[in-house]
């Protein structure tokens, strides 16, 4: 690089949610793609809210997303073990034990020679054990740094505390920019933070009057009784977008902008009845 390239403009979807999700980041990026260098979503709730399809993962490249993330539900569709291997961006989270399938972080170049890297992590607390994160994350981050000065972080977890605290410890691991994924609420605390764009959670894409994207019945319901009922994507007119823009210097790696986007629009009517 020769010291005079232009900053590097990455925008990331938090958790679409289904079909909903799915169709709302497909109608932004096909009006504002090209503002944006490198898109990254996170999809491990994009088909029928729990998992991801070998169909929806094509139809999600097709968009125009670079780049997947996932979380604890990027197993739900059991054929995700039949095609992880071969989804060039996709990636799972890198704290799982060794030889489990798929990548936990990539590396991706643009046009203009630039690489990106990217790892996915889970948190521990409230969730399913697996291997901590605070001692995978530091060999795997200084190796993508060894590589390119841009290095994303998304990690999916469900404590505030211990994203912020995971945050923190990632500016000073020299992480380019860091987005919390898995609550699907999206949080106001976007700022920078040693260089490194940071915030909480990016939120989620789906239905407006849901819960998370769920139905609301169906989720009243196990609250109340306590009893396991199979949760389904929210139906609606309205459909949110949660999304992160952050502008990274391609020499030194810094954010030196971010902003949430927060959009609403009317859902398209559609006649397949898949979600």
């Amino acid at each position: 690089m020769t010291g005079d390239e232009q900053n590097i403009k990455i925008l990331f979807f938090g958790d679409m949610v289904g079909k909903p999700g799915r169709y709302v980041l497909r109608d932004y990026l096909a009006e504002h793609k090209e503002k944006y260098d490198f898109v990254i979503a996170n999809v491990e709730n994009a088909s029928h809210g729990f998992g991801l399809t070998e169909k929806n993962y094509n139809e999600i490249s097709e968009y125009g997303v670079d780049c997947m993330t996932s979380g604890n539900h990027i197993w739900d569709k059991k054929e995700i073990l039949n095609y992880i291997d071969k989804a060039d961006k996709l990636v799972r989270p890198f704290n799982y034990p060794l030889n489990t399938p798929g990548f936990g972080s990539r590396i991706f170049e643009l046009a203009n020679g630039v690489k990106i890297a990217v790892i996915n992590l889970l948190g521990r607390v409230f969730m399913s054990p697996v291997d901590s994160q605070w001692d995978k994350a530091v060999d795997e981050i200084k190796r993508l740094k060894d590589i390119t000065p841009i290095v994303i972080v998304d990690l999916h977890a469900e404590a505030t505390a211990e994203k912020i605290c995971f945050g923190r410890f990632c500016s000073e691991l020299g992480v380019s920019a860091f987005f919390g994924t898995h609550t699907h609420v999206q949080t106001a605390d976007e700022r920078i933070i040693n260089g490194m764009g940071y915030i909480t959670d990016a939120g989620f894409c789906g239905i407006y009057d849901s819960i998370i994207g769920m139905d609301y019945k169906t989720s009243l319901n196990r609250f109340i009784t306590c009893i396991p009922e199979r949760y389904d994507v929210a139906d609606g007119n309205v459909v949110q977008l949660n999304a992160v823009e952050v502008e990274i210097n391609p020499i030194s790696g810094h954010t030196v902008a971010i902003k949430r986007v927060f959009l609403l629009s009317d859902k398209e009517k559609d006649a397949d009845n898949e979600k």
